[in-house]
């Protein structure tokens, strides 16, 4: 038999539809083996508000979840100062960070094999004196890698991205030869790692309309992705570009590949959440571990009425329970 996987789930802001997203799991049985880090007394209020019955029960490492309909197994975190829905509070920002903190690091030790992260609040992390300008970015310094890749995906796309959260007046100057190698180098080995393709077939996006109109709208894709491209096809790998992002996304080209690289976050990401948006997830890859992610934020408006759509949370959950059970064949050298 497979050894159980078992993954933390982040319950993030307080004040948005994370804590009643993670409450709404208890509400029916779960093959996935979850344990939510989360302070239990916010839990209990939110879900004392919706009226859901659940039993929390402390989850201790080596001990499998709870995966019955009415429980969740829970690691308590302590520092949640305030858990009105819908009201942010500066001080949960430190409490949200160690929900990420704790559940990366028991990634590392073995204890979860992958995590998902419900939505956090940028501004209000940032507005307790925190720089903070993501889960991609935090987790990245936390893992003590150089590079990380934001990928996001449905069933039918995925799409990586080279720059993540830069004004775009900085996304040209951030798109060099070293990070296009290290961005599409990371891309395919964990196409291999987590999604089992033998030889990942890449479109690689230009960053000018037209893809530069050869030189005369930009020369990024002559000086930068071109050369670099061609330095990764000796390697081995398949990528097809740079291509006009207006036409990449389209058929003609998606049907024969695994994913698309996008050179910047609203290149990429709005195709995607047009074709999928509620059951999208954001994927980090990159790291030593398996972590996904809700495709949406946190939604202050909606917490607390009980309207929030788990759909994109059950993905996340399904996909990374898909990675991790990808990375333990292919280590155990059945990558079938």
């Amino acid at each position: 038999m497979s050894t159980p996987v078992i993954l933390a789930l982040t319950a993030g802001e307080p004040a948005g539809i994370g804590p009643e997203l993670c409450l709404q799991l208890a509400t029916e049985s779960r093959e996935a083996g979850l344990v939510v880090v989360a302070s239990r007394p916010m839990l209990q209020a939110r879900a004392r508000e919706l009226g859901i019955q659940v039993e929390l029960q402390e989850w201790q490492p080596g001990k499998l979840p709870e995966t019955r309909a009415g429980r969740l197994s829970v690691r308590h975190v302590e520092g949640c100062h305030s858990s009105v829905a819908g009201q942010l509070h500066t001080g949960n920002s430190q409490y949200v960070l160690d929900t990420l903190t704790i559940a990366a690091t028991g990634c590392l030790q073995g204890d979860f094999d992958g995590m998902v992260t419900a939505p956090v609040h940028k501004g209000v992390i940032n507005e307790a004196g925190i720089a903070f300008s993501g889960h991609t970015e935090f987790l990245q310094a936390l893992c003590g890698v150089e590079r990380v890749v934001m990928m996001l995906a449905t069933e039918e796309l995925r799409v990586a991205l080279v720059t993540t959260h830069l004004p775009l007046k900085d996304v040209p100057g951030a798109i060099t030869q070293e990070r296009l190698a290290q961005v599409t180098r990371i891309l395919n080995a964990d196409l291999k790692t987590f999604f089992g393709l033998e030889h990942p077939r890449i479109l690689v996006a230009g960053l000018n309309p037209h893809a530069g109109e050869g030189g005369h709208l930009g020369r990024e894709e002559i000086e930068v992705i071109e050369p670099t491209l061609e330095t990764l096809r000796a390697e081995g790998m398949q990528l097809t570009g740079p291509l006009p992002a207006d036409t990449l996304f389209t058929p003609h080209w998606l049907d024969n590949a695994d994913a698309a690289l996008a050179m910047y976050h609203d290149q990429g990401l709005p195709v995607l959440k047009f074709q999928g948006f509620g059951r999208a997830v954001n994927i980090t890859l990159g790291l030593p571990i398996v972590r996904t992610s809700v495709d949406h934020g946190t939604a202050l408006d909606l917490a607390g009425t009980g309207k929030a759509d788990a759909g994109s949370l059950h993905t996340a959950i399904r996909v990374a329970g898909r990675m991790a059970r990808c990375r333990q064949a292919v280590q155990a050298g059945d990558p079938s």
